[in-house]
This record gives structure tokens, sequence and C-alpha cells, in this order.
């Protein structure tokens, strides 16, 4: 996958885990599309473009809000999943606000550790997602939390949300391991 696609994906992976929009299903099917070099990952996300087939726009927000929002399955925060609500977390959200700022980007309203402003920020910056700061950020931040945040799916494999984050997973699992046969 050239830097360009794998920019693409992270940034649509990124979209995707944002609150949906009328733009959701085409992003979806672009990611599907992006996904064939993951055959892994496509067929796990393949659970979630069948989700949204059968499900209107207002259903899918509701279904975003309850898996992420309000008092959700899973909250989208990386710091959250990998320290709780300690002073850890604090210092990986001042540590992501500056690096973000160094690099002119904006986490928007967002905390800095959401999970959707981490993907976006490696999409927009492939050369520091393959420098040890984005290596580091996705083996011991992204895949952590990740993990964390599938656990409660467990139960609910029947919730949409749950093949995207498989999906995610995987796509990070293998740019890991990319990452480490060229060190």
């Amino acid at each position: 996958m050239t830097t360009t696609q794998t920019d693409s994906l992270y940034l649509t992976f990124a979209d995707l885990l944002d609150y949906p929009t009328p733009q959701t299903r085409q992003q979806a099917e672009a990611l599907l599309a992006q996904l064939q070099p993951h055959p892994e990952a496509a067929q796990a996300f393949e659970m979630f473009s069948r989700g949204l087939e059968s499900i209107a726009l207002e259903r899918l927000q509701e279904l975003y809000t309850i898996t992420f929002d309000m008092q959700p399955l899973c909250y989208p925060y990386i710091g959250y999943h990998l320290f709780g609500e300690s002073y850890k977390r604090g210092a990986l959200m001042a540590q992501l606000n500056e690096t973000y700022h160094a690099h002119d980007f904006c986490p928007q309203q967002e905390l800095p550790d959401h999970l959707p402003v981490a993907l976006r920020f490696l999409g927009l910056q492939p050369a520091l997602r393959e420098a040890e700061f984005g290596q580091t950020l996705i083996a011991e931040g992204l895949l952590p939390a990740l993990e964390k945040m599938l656990q409660p799916f467990k139960q609910q494999t029947e919730n949409p949300y749950f093949g995207i984050l498989t999906a995610l997973r995987l796509v990070l699992v293998r740019a890991a391991e990319k990452e480490l046969i060229h060190a």
C-alpha cells in the first residue's frame, strides 16, 4: 500500500468513527474498497457495511450515541482505556496536544486522545506516523485501547461498530508488524 492509500485509510476510519452524517454510507463503501489489500479487515468491516444497508441515518446516529457517548459501550478515548481518569491520561493528552500543535493540527472540539482525532492526525502526517512517535502511538496507544474498546462487544457482536473497530485493529496490527520488519 502506498503512503497516500494508507493516509486515506486512516482518514476514512476517522470519519466513520465520528458522528454519522449523510456521507457515512459513501465513506463506508470507499473504506471497503480501500481494505481489499487487508482481507481479514475487509471481512470484519463488512459487518459495519451490512449494518448500514438496513438502518436509517437517524437510527445509526442513535446507535453511535449509545455506543460511544451516553453511558457508552466503549469510550472512544485512547487515554481513558490506557490510564482511566488519572494524571497519566492528562500527561498523554498534554503530549498529544504538544505534538499536534507542533504540526499545525487542531483536534477541533474534541479531546486530543479521541480515537478519530488520533487517526486523523496520523492520516495527515505520514512521515510522523512512520516515525517513532507514530509507531509508539499505534503500538502502545491505539492497539491496547482498541483491545479494551472491543471487550464490551463480546456480548453484542450485532452492533455494527464492532465490525469497524475490529477492522481498524487488524489494520493497525498489520501496520505495527510491517514496521517491526523494517526496523
